[in-house]
Parts: structure tokens; sequence; C-alpha cells
């Protein structure tokens, strides 16, 4: 029988530890046999998750791929209160490393039918005893499916060490749950073809195993702390961004509070330019919650020394837009802070920041050119010169834009 699978049985077998993810909200993950980091790579879109961690005999493998585990440019422009770590590491399951203790959810994904007998009990030992998640996940082969695969003779693949039964599986699962505190369910994914399911179960069958409150009876291998190892190689680790860091919250803060101030004062500068200096008119267009606020903002005139430096034709004003304006009209700017003197303490010393001198309002520059030279920057040729580059471009722009299409 050509039996096929859609979606495919890896992608079923990834999606059945996604979606356990998300019901559990693990925050500790690590996924033992991670391979080229397929799986991981789903899973870190999940921001219940603070510690995403693969592990893998073949240092090579994980090499080739882990890089797209990396944080991306959206990730340091719009940092959010998520926090994320990604470890990637080489070494064998059948070794105890004491990183690995205290995990909410391990995953094990067609690993365990590659090992021989013998490291399958120190596989148990290992994630079981030593490292005692709180939540397991394991699935292998089921041998029983597969005189639904043609051209399978033995084993699915050349590396397999076994392939077990249902029975079989089930035997080994309850012995680990018996002798290290956990109950387990059975489940799988890849249904036979109609009417056999009952009679030959899933393709791959899975096992989810939860640890017991109490594990007085059980066989826990307790380690000295002193005599703990760290065999395994770390290959790669990186931090996701997140405003749980002090320098990327204030990073992000001073942005907002400069977009914030600019945007305040431009308003502000073209009602004073139409002679309206209605405060609530204004800010109805922010939303109307700072329409008081706004009388607050101050102007004064003058030239500056970068003033100077560019030329006599061009004054320097500075508005003062007030904190408490910032944190009535900007959203973004309050969440940030958490509290208006919070604000402030944060700005204090902040070198991108210019502050009043009682340190109650962002000073902006705003660079205006005298009416003189606006005059004769309108009127530099009678030709029409500036006019008749603007629609030369266009029409340039027009041709490109026929061209693409």
């Amino acid at each position: 029988m050509d039996l096929t699978f859609s979606p495919p049985l890896h992608k079923q077998r990834h999606q059945f530890v996604v979606d356990f993810v998300k019901r559990n909200k693990p925050k500790k993950v690590v996924d033992l046999g991670c391979g080229e980091c397929t799986l991981l790579k789903m899973l870190k879109f999940h921001h219940e998750i603070e510690l995403l961690v693969g592990v893998d005999v073949n240092g090579a493998k994980v090499k080739k791929r882990m890089h797209g585990l990396a944080p991306i440019s959206t990730d340091y422009l719009e940092p959010s209160y998520d926090q994320l770590c990604v470890e990637l590491y080489q070494g064998s399951v059948t070794q105890k490393d004491a990183r690995f203790k205290g995990f909410d959810l391990v995953t094990s994904i067609e690993l365990i039918e590659h090992l021989t007998p013998a490291d399958v009990e120190l596989f148990s030992e290992v994630v079981f005893g030593y490292m005692t998640p709180k939540m397991v996940i394991i699935s292998t082969p089921n041998s029983e499916f597969n005189i639904f695969m043609p051209g399978v003779s033995c084993y699915r693949h050349s590396d397999h060490k076994f392939e077990w039964t249902r029975a079989e599986f089930r035997s080994w699962a309850m012995k680990v749950c018996l002798d290290y505190g956990y109950e387990v369910e059975f489940t799988g994914v890849g249904k036979a073809p109609q009417g056999q399911q009952e009679a030959v179960g899933f393709c791959t069958q899975i096992g989810v195993f939860y640890q017991l409150g109490g594990r007085d009876c059980c066989k826990t291998l307790l380690v000295n702390d002193a005599e703990d190892l760290f065999p395994y190689t770390l290959l790669y680790k990186v931090n996701y961004p997140s405003l749980c860091d002090n320098n990327i919250l204030r990073r992000v803060l001073v942005s907002e509070v400069l977009y914030g101030a600019e945007k305040l004062k431009n308003r502000w500068m073209e009602e004073q330019a139409d002679g309206i200096c209605d405060a609530v008119a204004l800010c109805q267009t922010e939303g109307g919650a700072c329409a008081e606020e706004m009388k607050d903002l101050m102007e004064w005139s003058g030239a500056s020394d970068s003033a100077e430096k560019q030329g006599s034709c061009t004054s320097c004003r500075i508005v003062a837009v007030p904190l408490d304006v910032l944190w009535s009209c900007c959203p973004k700017v309050s969440v940030l802070s958490g509290s208006l003197g919070n604000l402030k303490h944060l700005l204090m010393d902040e070198p991108n920041i210019k502050l009043s001198q009682d340190s109650s309002a962002v000073l902006i520059n705003h660079w205006e050119q005298d009416q003189e030279e606006k005059e004769d920057y309108y009127n530099l040729d009678d030709s029409g010169y500036p006019e008749a580059s603007l629609h030369s471009h266009s029409a340039e722009q027009e041709e490109d834009w026929e061209e693409n299409d």
C-alpha cells in the first residue's frame, strides 16, 4: 500500500510538540537530538518560553543551521518584555550535564530508536533520574505500522537499533514511571488506513510523561553539586533583546521620547505659525487627554552657537515639551517608564536628551530660515527650473513604474 501523510509525518510530530507547549506553557524547554534545529525554530516564537536549549551528538549538523535561531531585525527594533535565551550544545544524551537539570519540558523526537539497549538504560537514568523535568515527550516509530510502508523489510532507517511495538513501548514507559516517579499518556501521529487504526495504532507512537508530586520511592539520582560535571560543549548562545534589560529599555524609551516630543513640537509650531493658540484644538488630534497640559508648552527664540555656525540667516528656536505632557500624550512613553517620576529618573543622565534646568521638560531645537532667505530660495530662477525639475523627476518615475508593471 502506498501510504502518504498530509501534513508530512515529521511536521505532524513537531506540531504535536508546538500544540503541547501552547497548552502547558513551559518556561524552560530542551530538545534532545535537536539535529538541524527545526523544532527549536518553531518553538522560539512562543513567548512563554524563556530558555530554549538543544543538544545533539552531531555538532556539525547543529552548526549548519544554528544561526537560524538568531534574533531578526524586528526583535531589535521592537523589543518586548519577553525574555528568551537560546543555547545549543554538542553532547550525548547518555551523559549527565548539570546545566540540564530542572527543565519544565524535555522533548525526544525520534531519538531513542537510534540508541543501543544499554544506552536506552542510560538515557532513562539521565532524563528521568538526573534531569528530573516536569514533563517529557518521547516519540518513536511503531513497528506494527511498518506493514503499510513499502520497502521497509526490517527498520525504517539504517541507523535504527530497534523499533518497538506498542506493547514494548508501553512496557518500557511504565517501568520508567515506576522507577522515577512519573505517569504517562500514550498517543501518536500518522493515522492508519480506514478501519485499521485499532489494529495497528499510529505510525509514530508518543508517550507524554508527567512528574508526580511525591518521589520518595523512586530512583532519583541524587548527585552532590560539587560532583556536577559539564561534559557538553556549548556551540551557540544568544539572548534576545528584551525590555527587561534596563539598557534596552532606556534606548527604546529615549527613542519614543524624542519621537513624541518632536511630534508635539511640530504640531505646536504649526498652530503658532497659523496664529492659533487654542491648546484644546491642538490636542484633539493627539487624543484629547493632554489638552490642558499642552498650554504649558513654552518657547524661547534666539541664535545659539550652532545657529551662528550655520550662518546669520538661520535661527534656532527652543521648544520645551513638559514631561507630564509627554506622559499624557504618548502612551508608549507612559507604558515604558511606568511612572512620571521614573520617566524623569531614566532621562536624567541620558546624553541624547536635553532637559530643562528643573528637569521638568524636554528641550527640542527648531531651526528656521529667515523670511528673506526663504523668498530667495523659492525665487532662484524665473525660468521655473525647480518646478521643471520636479515634473521631470515624476515623469522618470512614471516610466520606471510602467517598465516594472
